[in-house]
């Protein structure tokens, strides 16, 4: 069944063209994923498509009796309305007949003698029972609960943004429609709201047009894709994997067309050079074709973004954390959390919202004090905080000003010094933009400007709060391919499953009250969490079965601890572990010593082979004592790990 009709839309922002001449159609059963660079205009196109903002041409065109519904990135809540009351709040004929019937109750509590109110509830109760609409509630509180909101009763104007975004989101799966428009439904909820929804949308009947980041999600619950790229719309009957076999043969096929369209350049350039004369038609026309293959020109291709910053060396002592608790009112956020960062860590940090995940960055990051224990940071430590909020940036301020407050240059990691208006550029920040305020980007443009200050700071520890809310999918896989070479240590939430099975090797998850490790991934991580829900009852079931753990520590049971025997470094390994980082950096610099000799003695073949003979043998060196450095700093770890246990 035909849903919708876009003809020939076009819209632009001043000067530039958010997309052009755009035409398309939605079939009842289509899910269309809408991706893009930030700021190419994918949220004015949801807009304009819902009919919240109007093109500058071309039209939409909505069959009979097709509603269209659009959860905005920012929704509008009466004042005074509870979070059940707002998603019960809608227009339809069966939210209608659970408002009378919760009218009719009210009112009958209040006059139980009066005949005129006990008419009312029944007949307010007759037409629950025509409409089928007494699911209705419960259905709310149940998709309320499954986004985190458990308190129905909490007036929407005391909860947080993100929160807020959540009962408008509940509202919109709850109200009927034929047409639902999702801008980054997958922001601020938690992972286990992400698969719920997931699973939601995958069943739900109609046609669906969202804006989202999350590639697992985008994936599994669209069955279309458009692109929008410089100004175009591209078109792909495909999930977000197909779509990107389908986009390489594209680019492969405008490439090959592009090498055609030089090779006649170039013959007609001959041509022109050699004398043409254009008197005669033949000659006339042949430079008229010179002159429009030159204008069939590819449209300049987008920026790549650059990542390359250095980072500053860490030391062997990196982040501490021993025995720390904190607490709000009479809400045990963390209690007795133990952790040692070790060189190259990168930690995934789970769990439902308000459990703590973001207090733990902040603890971390001396935002914030525990009530008890350490948190002790390296003398060598650069922390990198890129939070899920902006309250930080000044948007009053220009772009440039903006980097500039943190460095007017940084260099790269080959050593490249390179000015803060140069940075902005590999960033996809035009020489005009960077004289732009802050407060006219969109969303995802200001957060890939935190993203690059963060970075200009040079860090050898990130602490990356949500940082996949607002970057387009392009922006995280450049930042994916960082964290692949950053050679420091990266704690991150995250909500993004994908983000995270790419990122991180270790998960510390907040479960129940309960803090846990777990090596792997996040899709290991719920492999682990599936098995131990199947074995968990089993085992309970065993009489004498005890279980003893210790929140936080991943330690053995300490009947299995006291046979273990109490780990200790030898007097060779103490010395080791001592001297080891400058052994290290000794290698490090007879290897760039070795370099500049080579370059040197570039014409020198006998010295040349000398000299990689030497570097080879220096390569193998430094080799060694990396590994034996993980070997030490892994069993100080264990140490530490059985200290506190």
């Amino acid at each position: 069944m035909h849903l919708l009709s876009v003809e020939h839309i076009t819209k632009t922002y001043g000067e530039k063209v958010l997309f052009k001449d755009v035409t398309f159609g939605v079939e009842d059963g289509d899910k269309v994923g809408i991706i893009g660079v930030n700021g190419t205009g994918k949220s004015t196109f949801l807009k304009v498509v819902a009919g919240v903002e109007q093109a500058d041409s071309g039209s939409i065109s909505v069959g009979n009796r097709v509603v269209v519904r659009m959860l905005a990135q920012d929704p509008v809540f009466q004042p005074g309305e509870t979070a059940l009351e707002h998603v019960l709040g809608g227009d339809s004929p069966q939210l209608k007949a659970v408002q009378g019937y919760a009218a009719a109750m009210e009112a009958i509590t209040l006059h139980p003698e009066s005949e005129e109110h006990q008419a009312a509830l029944i007949a307010a109760n007759q037409r629950m029972d025509e409409l089928d609409a007494w699911q209705l509630e419960n259905e709310a509180k149940t998709a309320l609960s499954k986004l985190g909101i458990q308190q129905y009763d909490a007036k929407v104007e005391t909860l947080s943004g993100g929160q807020r975004k959540r009962v408008a989101m509940a509202a919109a799966l709850l109200l009927p429609s034929d047409v639902l428009i999702l801008d980054e439904p997958t922001n601020h909820i938690d992972n286990d709201s992400v698969a719920w929804l997931e699973g939601m949308l995958q069943k739900r009947r109609g046609a669906l047009l969202m804006i989202t980041h999350d590639r697992y999600f985008l994936d599994r619950v669209s069955n279309r894709v458009i692109e929008l790229d410089r100004g175009e719309a591209h078109f792909y009957q495909a999930n977000y994997s197909r779509f990107l076999e389908l986009k390489l043969e594209r680019e492969e096929r405008e490439a090959a067309s592009e090498a055609k369209r030089q090779n006649l350049l170039r013959n007609e350039l001959a041509w022109i050079r050699r004398g043409a004369k254009a008197r005669t038609t033949k000659q006339k026309a042949r430079i008229d074709r010179f002159e429009a293959l030159k204008a069939a020109g590819p449209k300049a291709a987008d920026g790549k973004l650059d990542l390359s910053v250095a980072s500053s060396r860490l030391g062997k002592k990196i982040v501490e954390i021993e025995d720390i608790s904190k607490s709000y009112g009479d809400r045990t956020l963390i209690r007795g959390f133990s952790y040692i960062a070790v060189p190259e860590d990168r930690v995934g940090i789970v769990g439902r919202n308000g459990s703590g995940k973001s207090t733990l960055l902040r603890l971390i990051a001396g935002k914030l004090e525990p009530d008890s224990g350490t948190v002790d940071i390296g003398p060598t430590v650069k922390l990198g905080w890129f939070s899920q909020e902006r309250e930080e940036m000044d948007e009053s301020l220009r772009v440039i000003e903006y980097i500039r407050e943190e460095a007017e240059q940084v260099k790269t990691a080959d050593g490249t010094a390179i000015s803060a208006g140069q940075m902005l550029e590999r960033f996809l920040f035009s020489p005009t933009m960077q004289w732009t305020p802050i407060a006219k980007l969109s969303g995802g443009e200001k957060r890939r400007l935190q993203l690059l200050r963060v970075l200009m700071s040079a860090p050898n520890v990130l602490l990356l709060d949500e940082p996949t809310n607002d970057l387009d999918i392009a922006t995280l896989t450049v930042l994916e391919d960082y964290l692949d070479d950053f050679p420091g240590v990266v704690f991150v939430v995250s909500h993004d499953r994908y983000f995270l099975d790419r990122t991180v090797e270790k998960i510390i998850a907040f479960e129940n009250g309960v803090i846990t490790h777990h090596t792997g991934n996040y899709s290991d991580y719920q492999s682990g969490a599936e098995k131990r829900e199947q074995t968990e009852p089993a085992a309970a079931d065993k009489s004498g079965a005890g279980k003893s753990t210790v929140a936080g520590s991943g330690a053995a049971a300490p009947s299995q601890q006291a046979r273990e025997r109490a780990l200790k470094m030898s007097y060779k390994e103490q010395k080791d572990f001592e001297a080891i980082d400058g052994w290290i950096e000794e290698a490090e610099g007879e290897l760039t010593r070795i370099a500049a000799a080579m370059e040197a003695a570039s014409s020198d073949s006998a010295k040349l082979q000398e000299l990689m003979a030497q570097q080879q043998q220096a390569e193998e060196k430094l080799e060694a004592l990396m590994e034996r450095w993980t070997e030490l700093n892994e069993l100080a770890e264990k140490i530490e790990a059985q200290k506190r246990g």
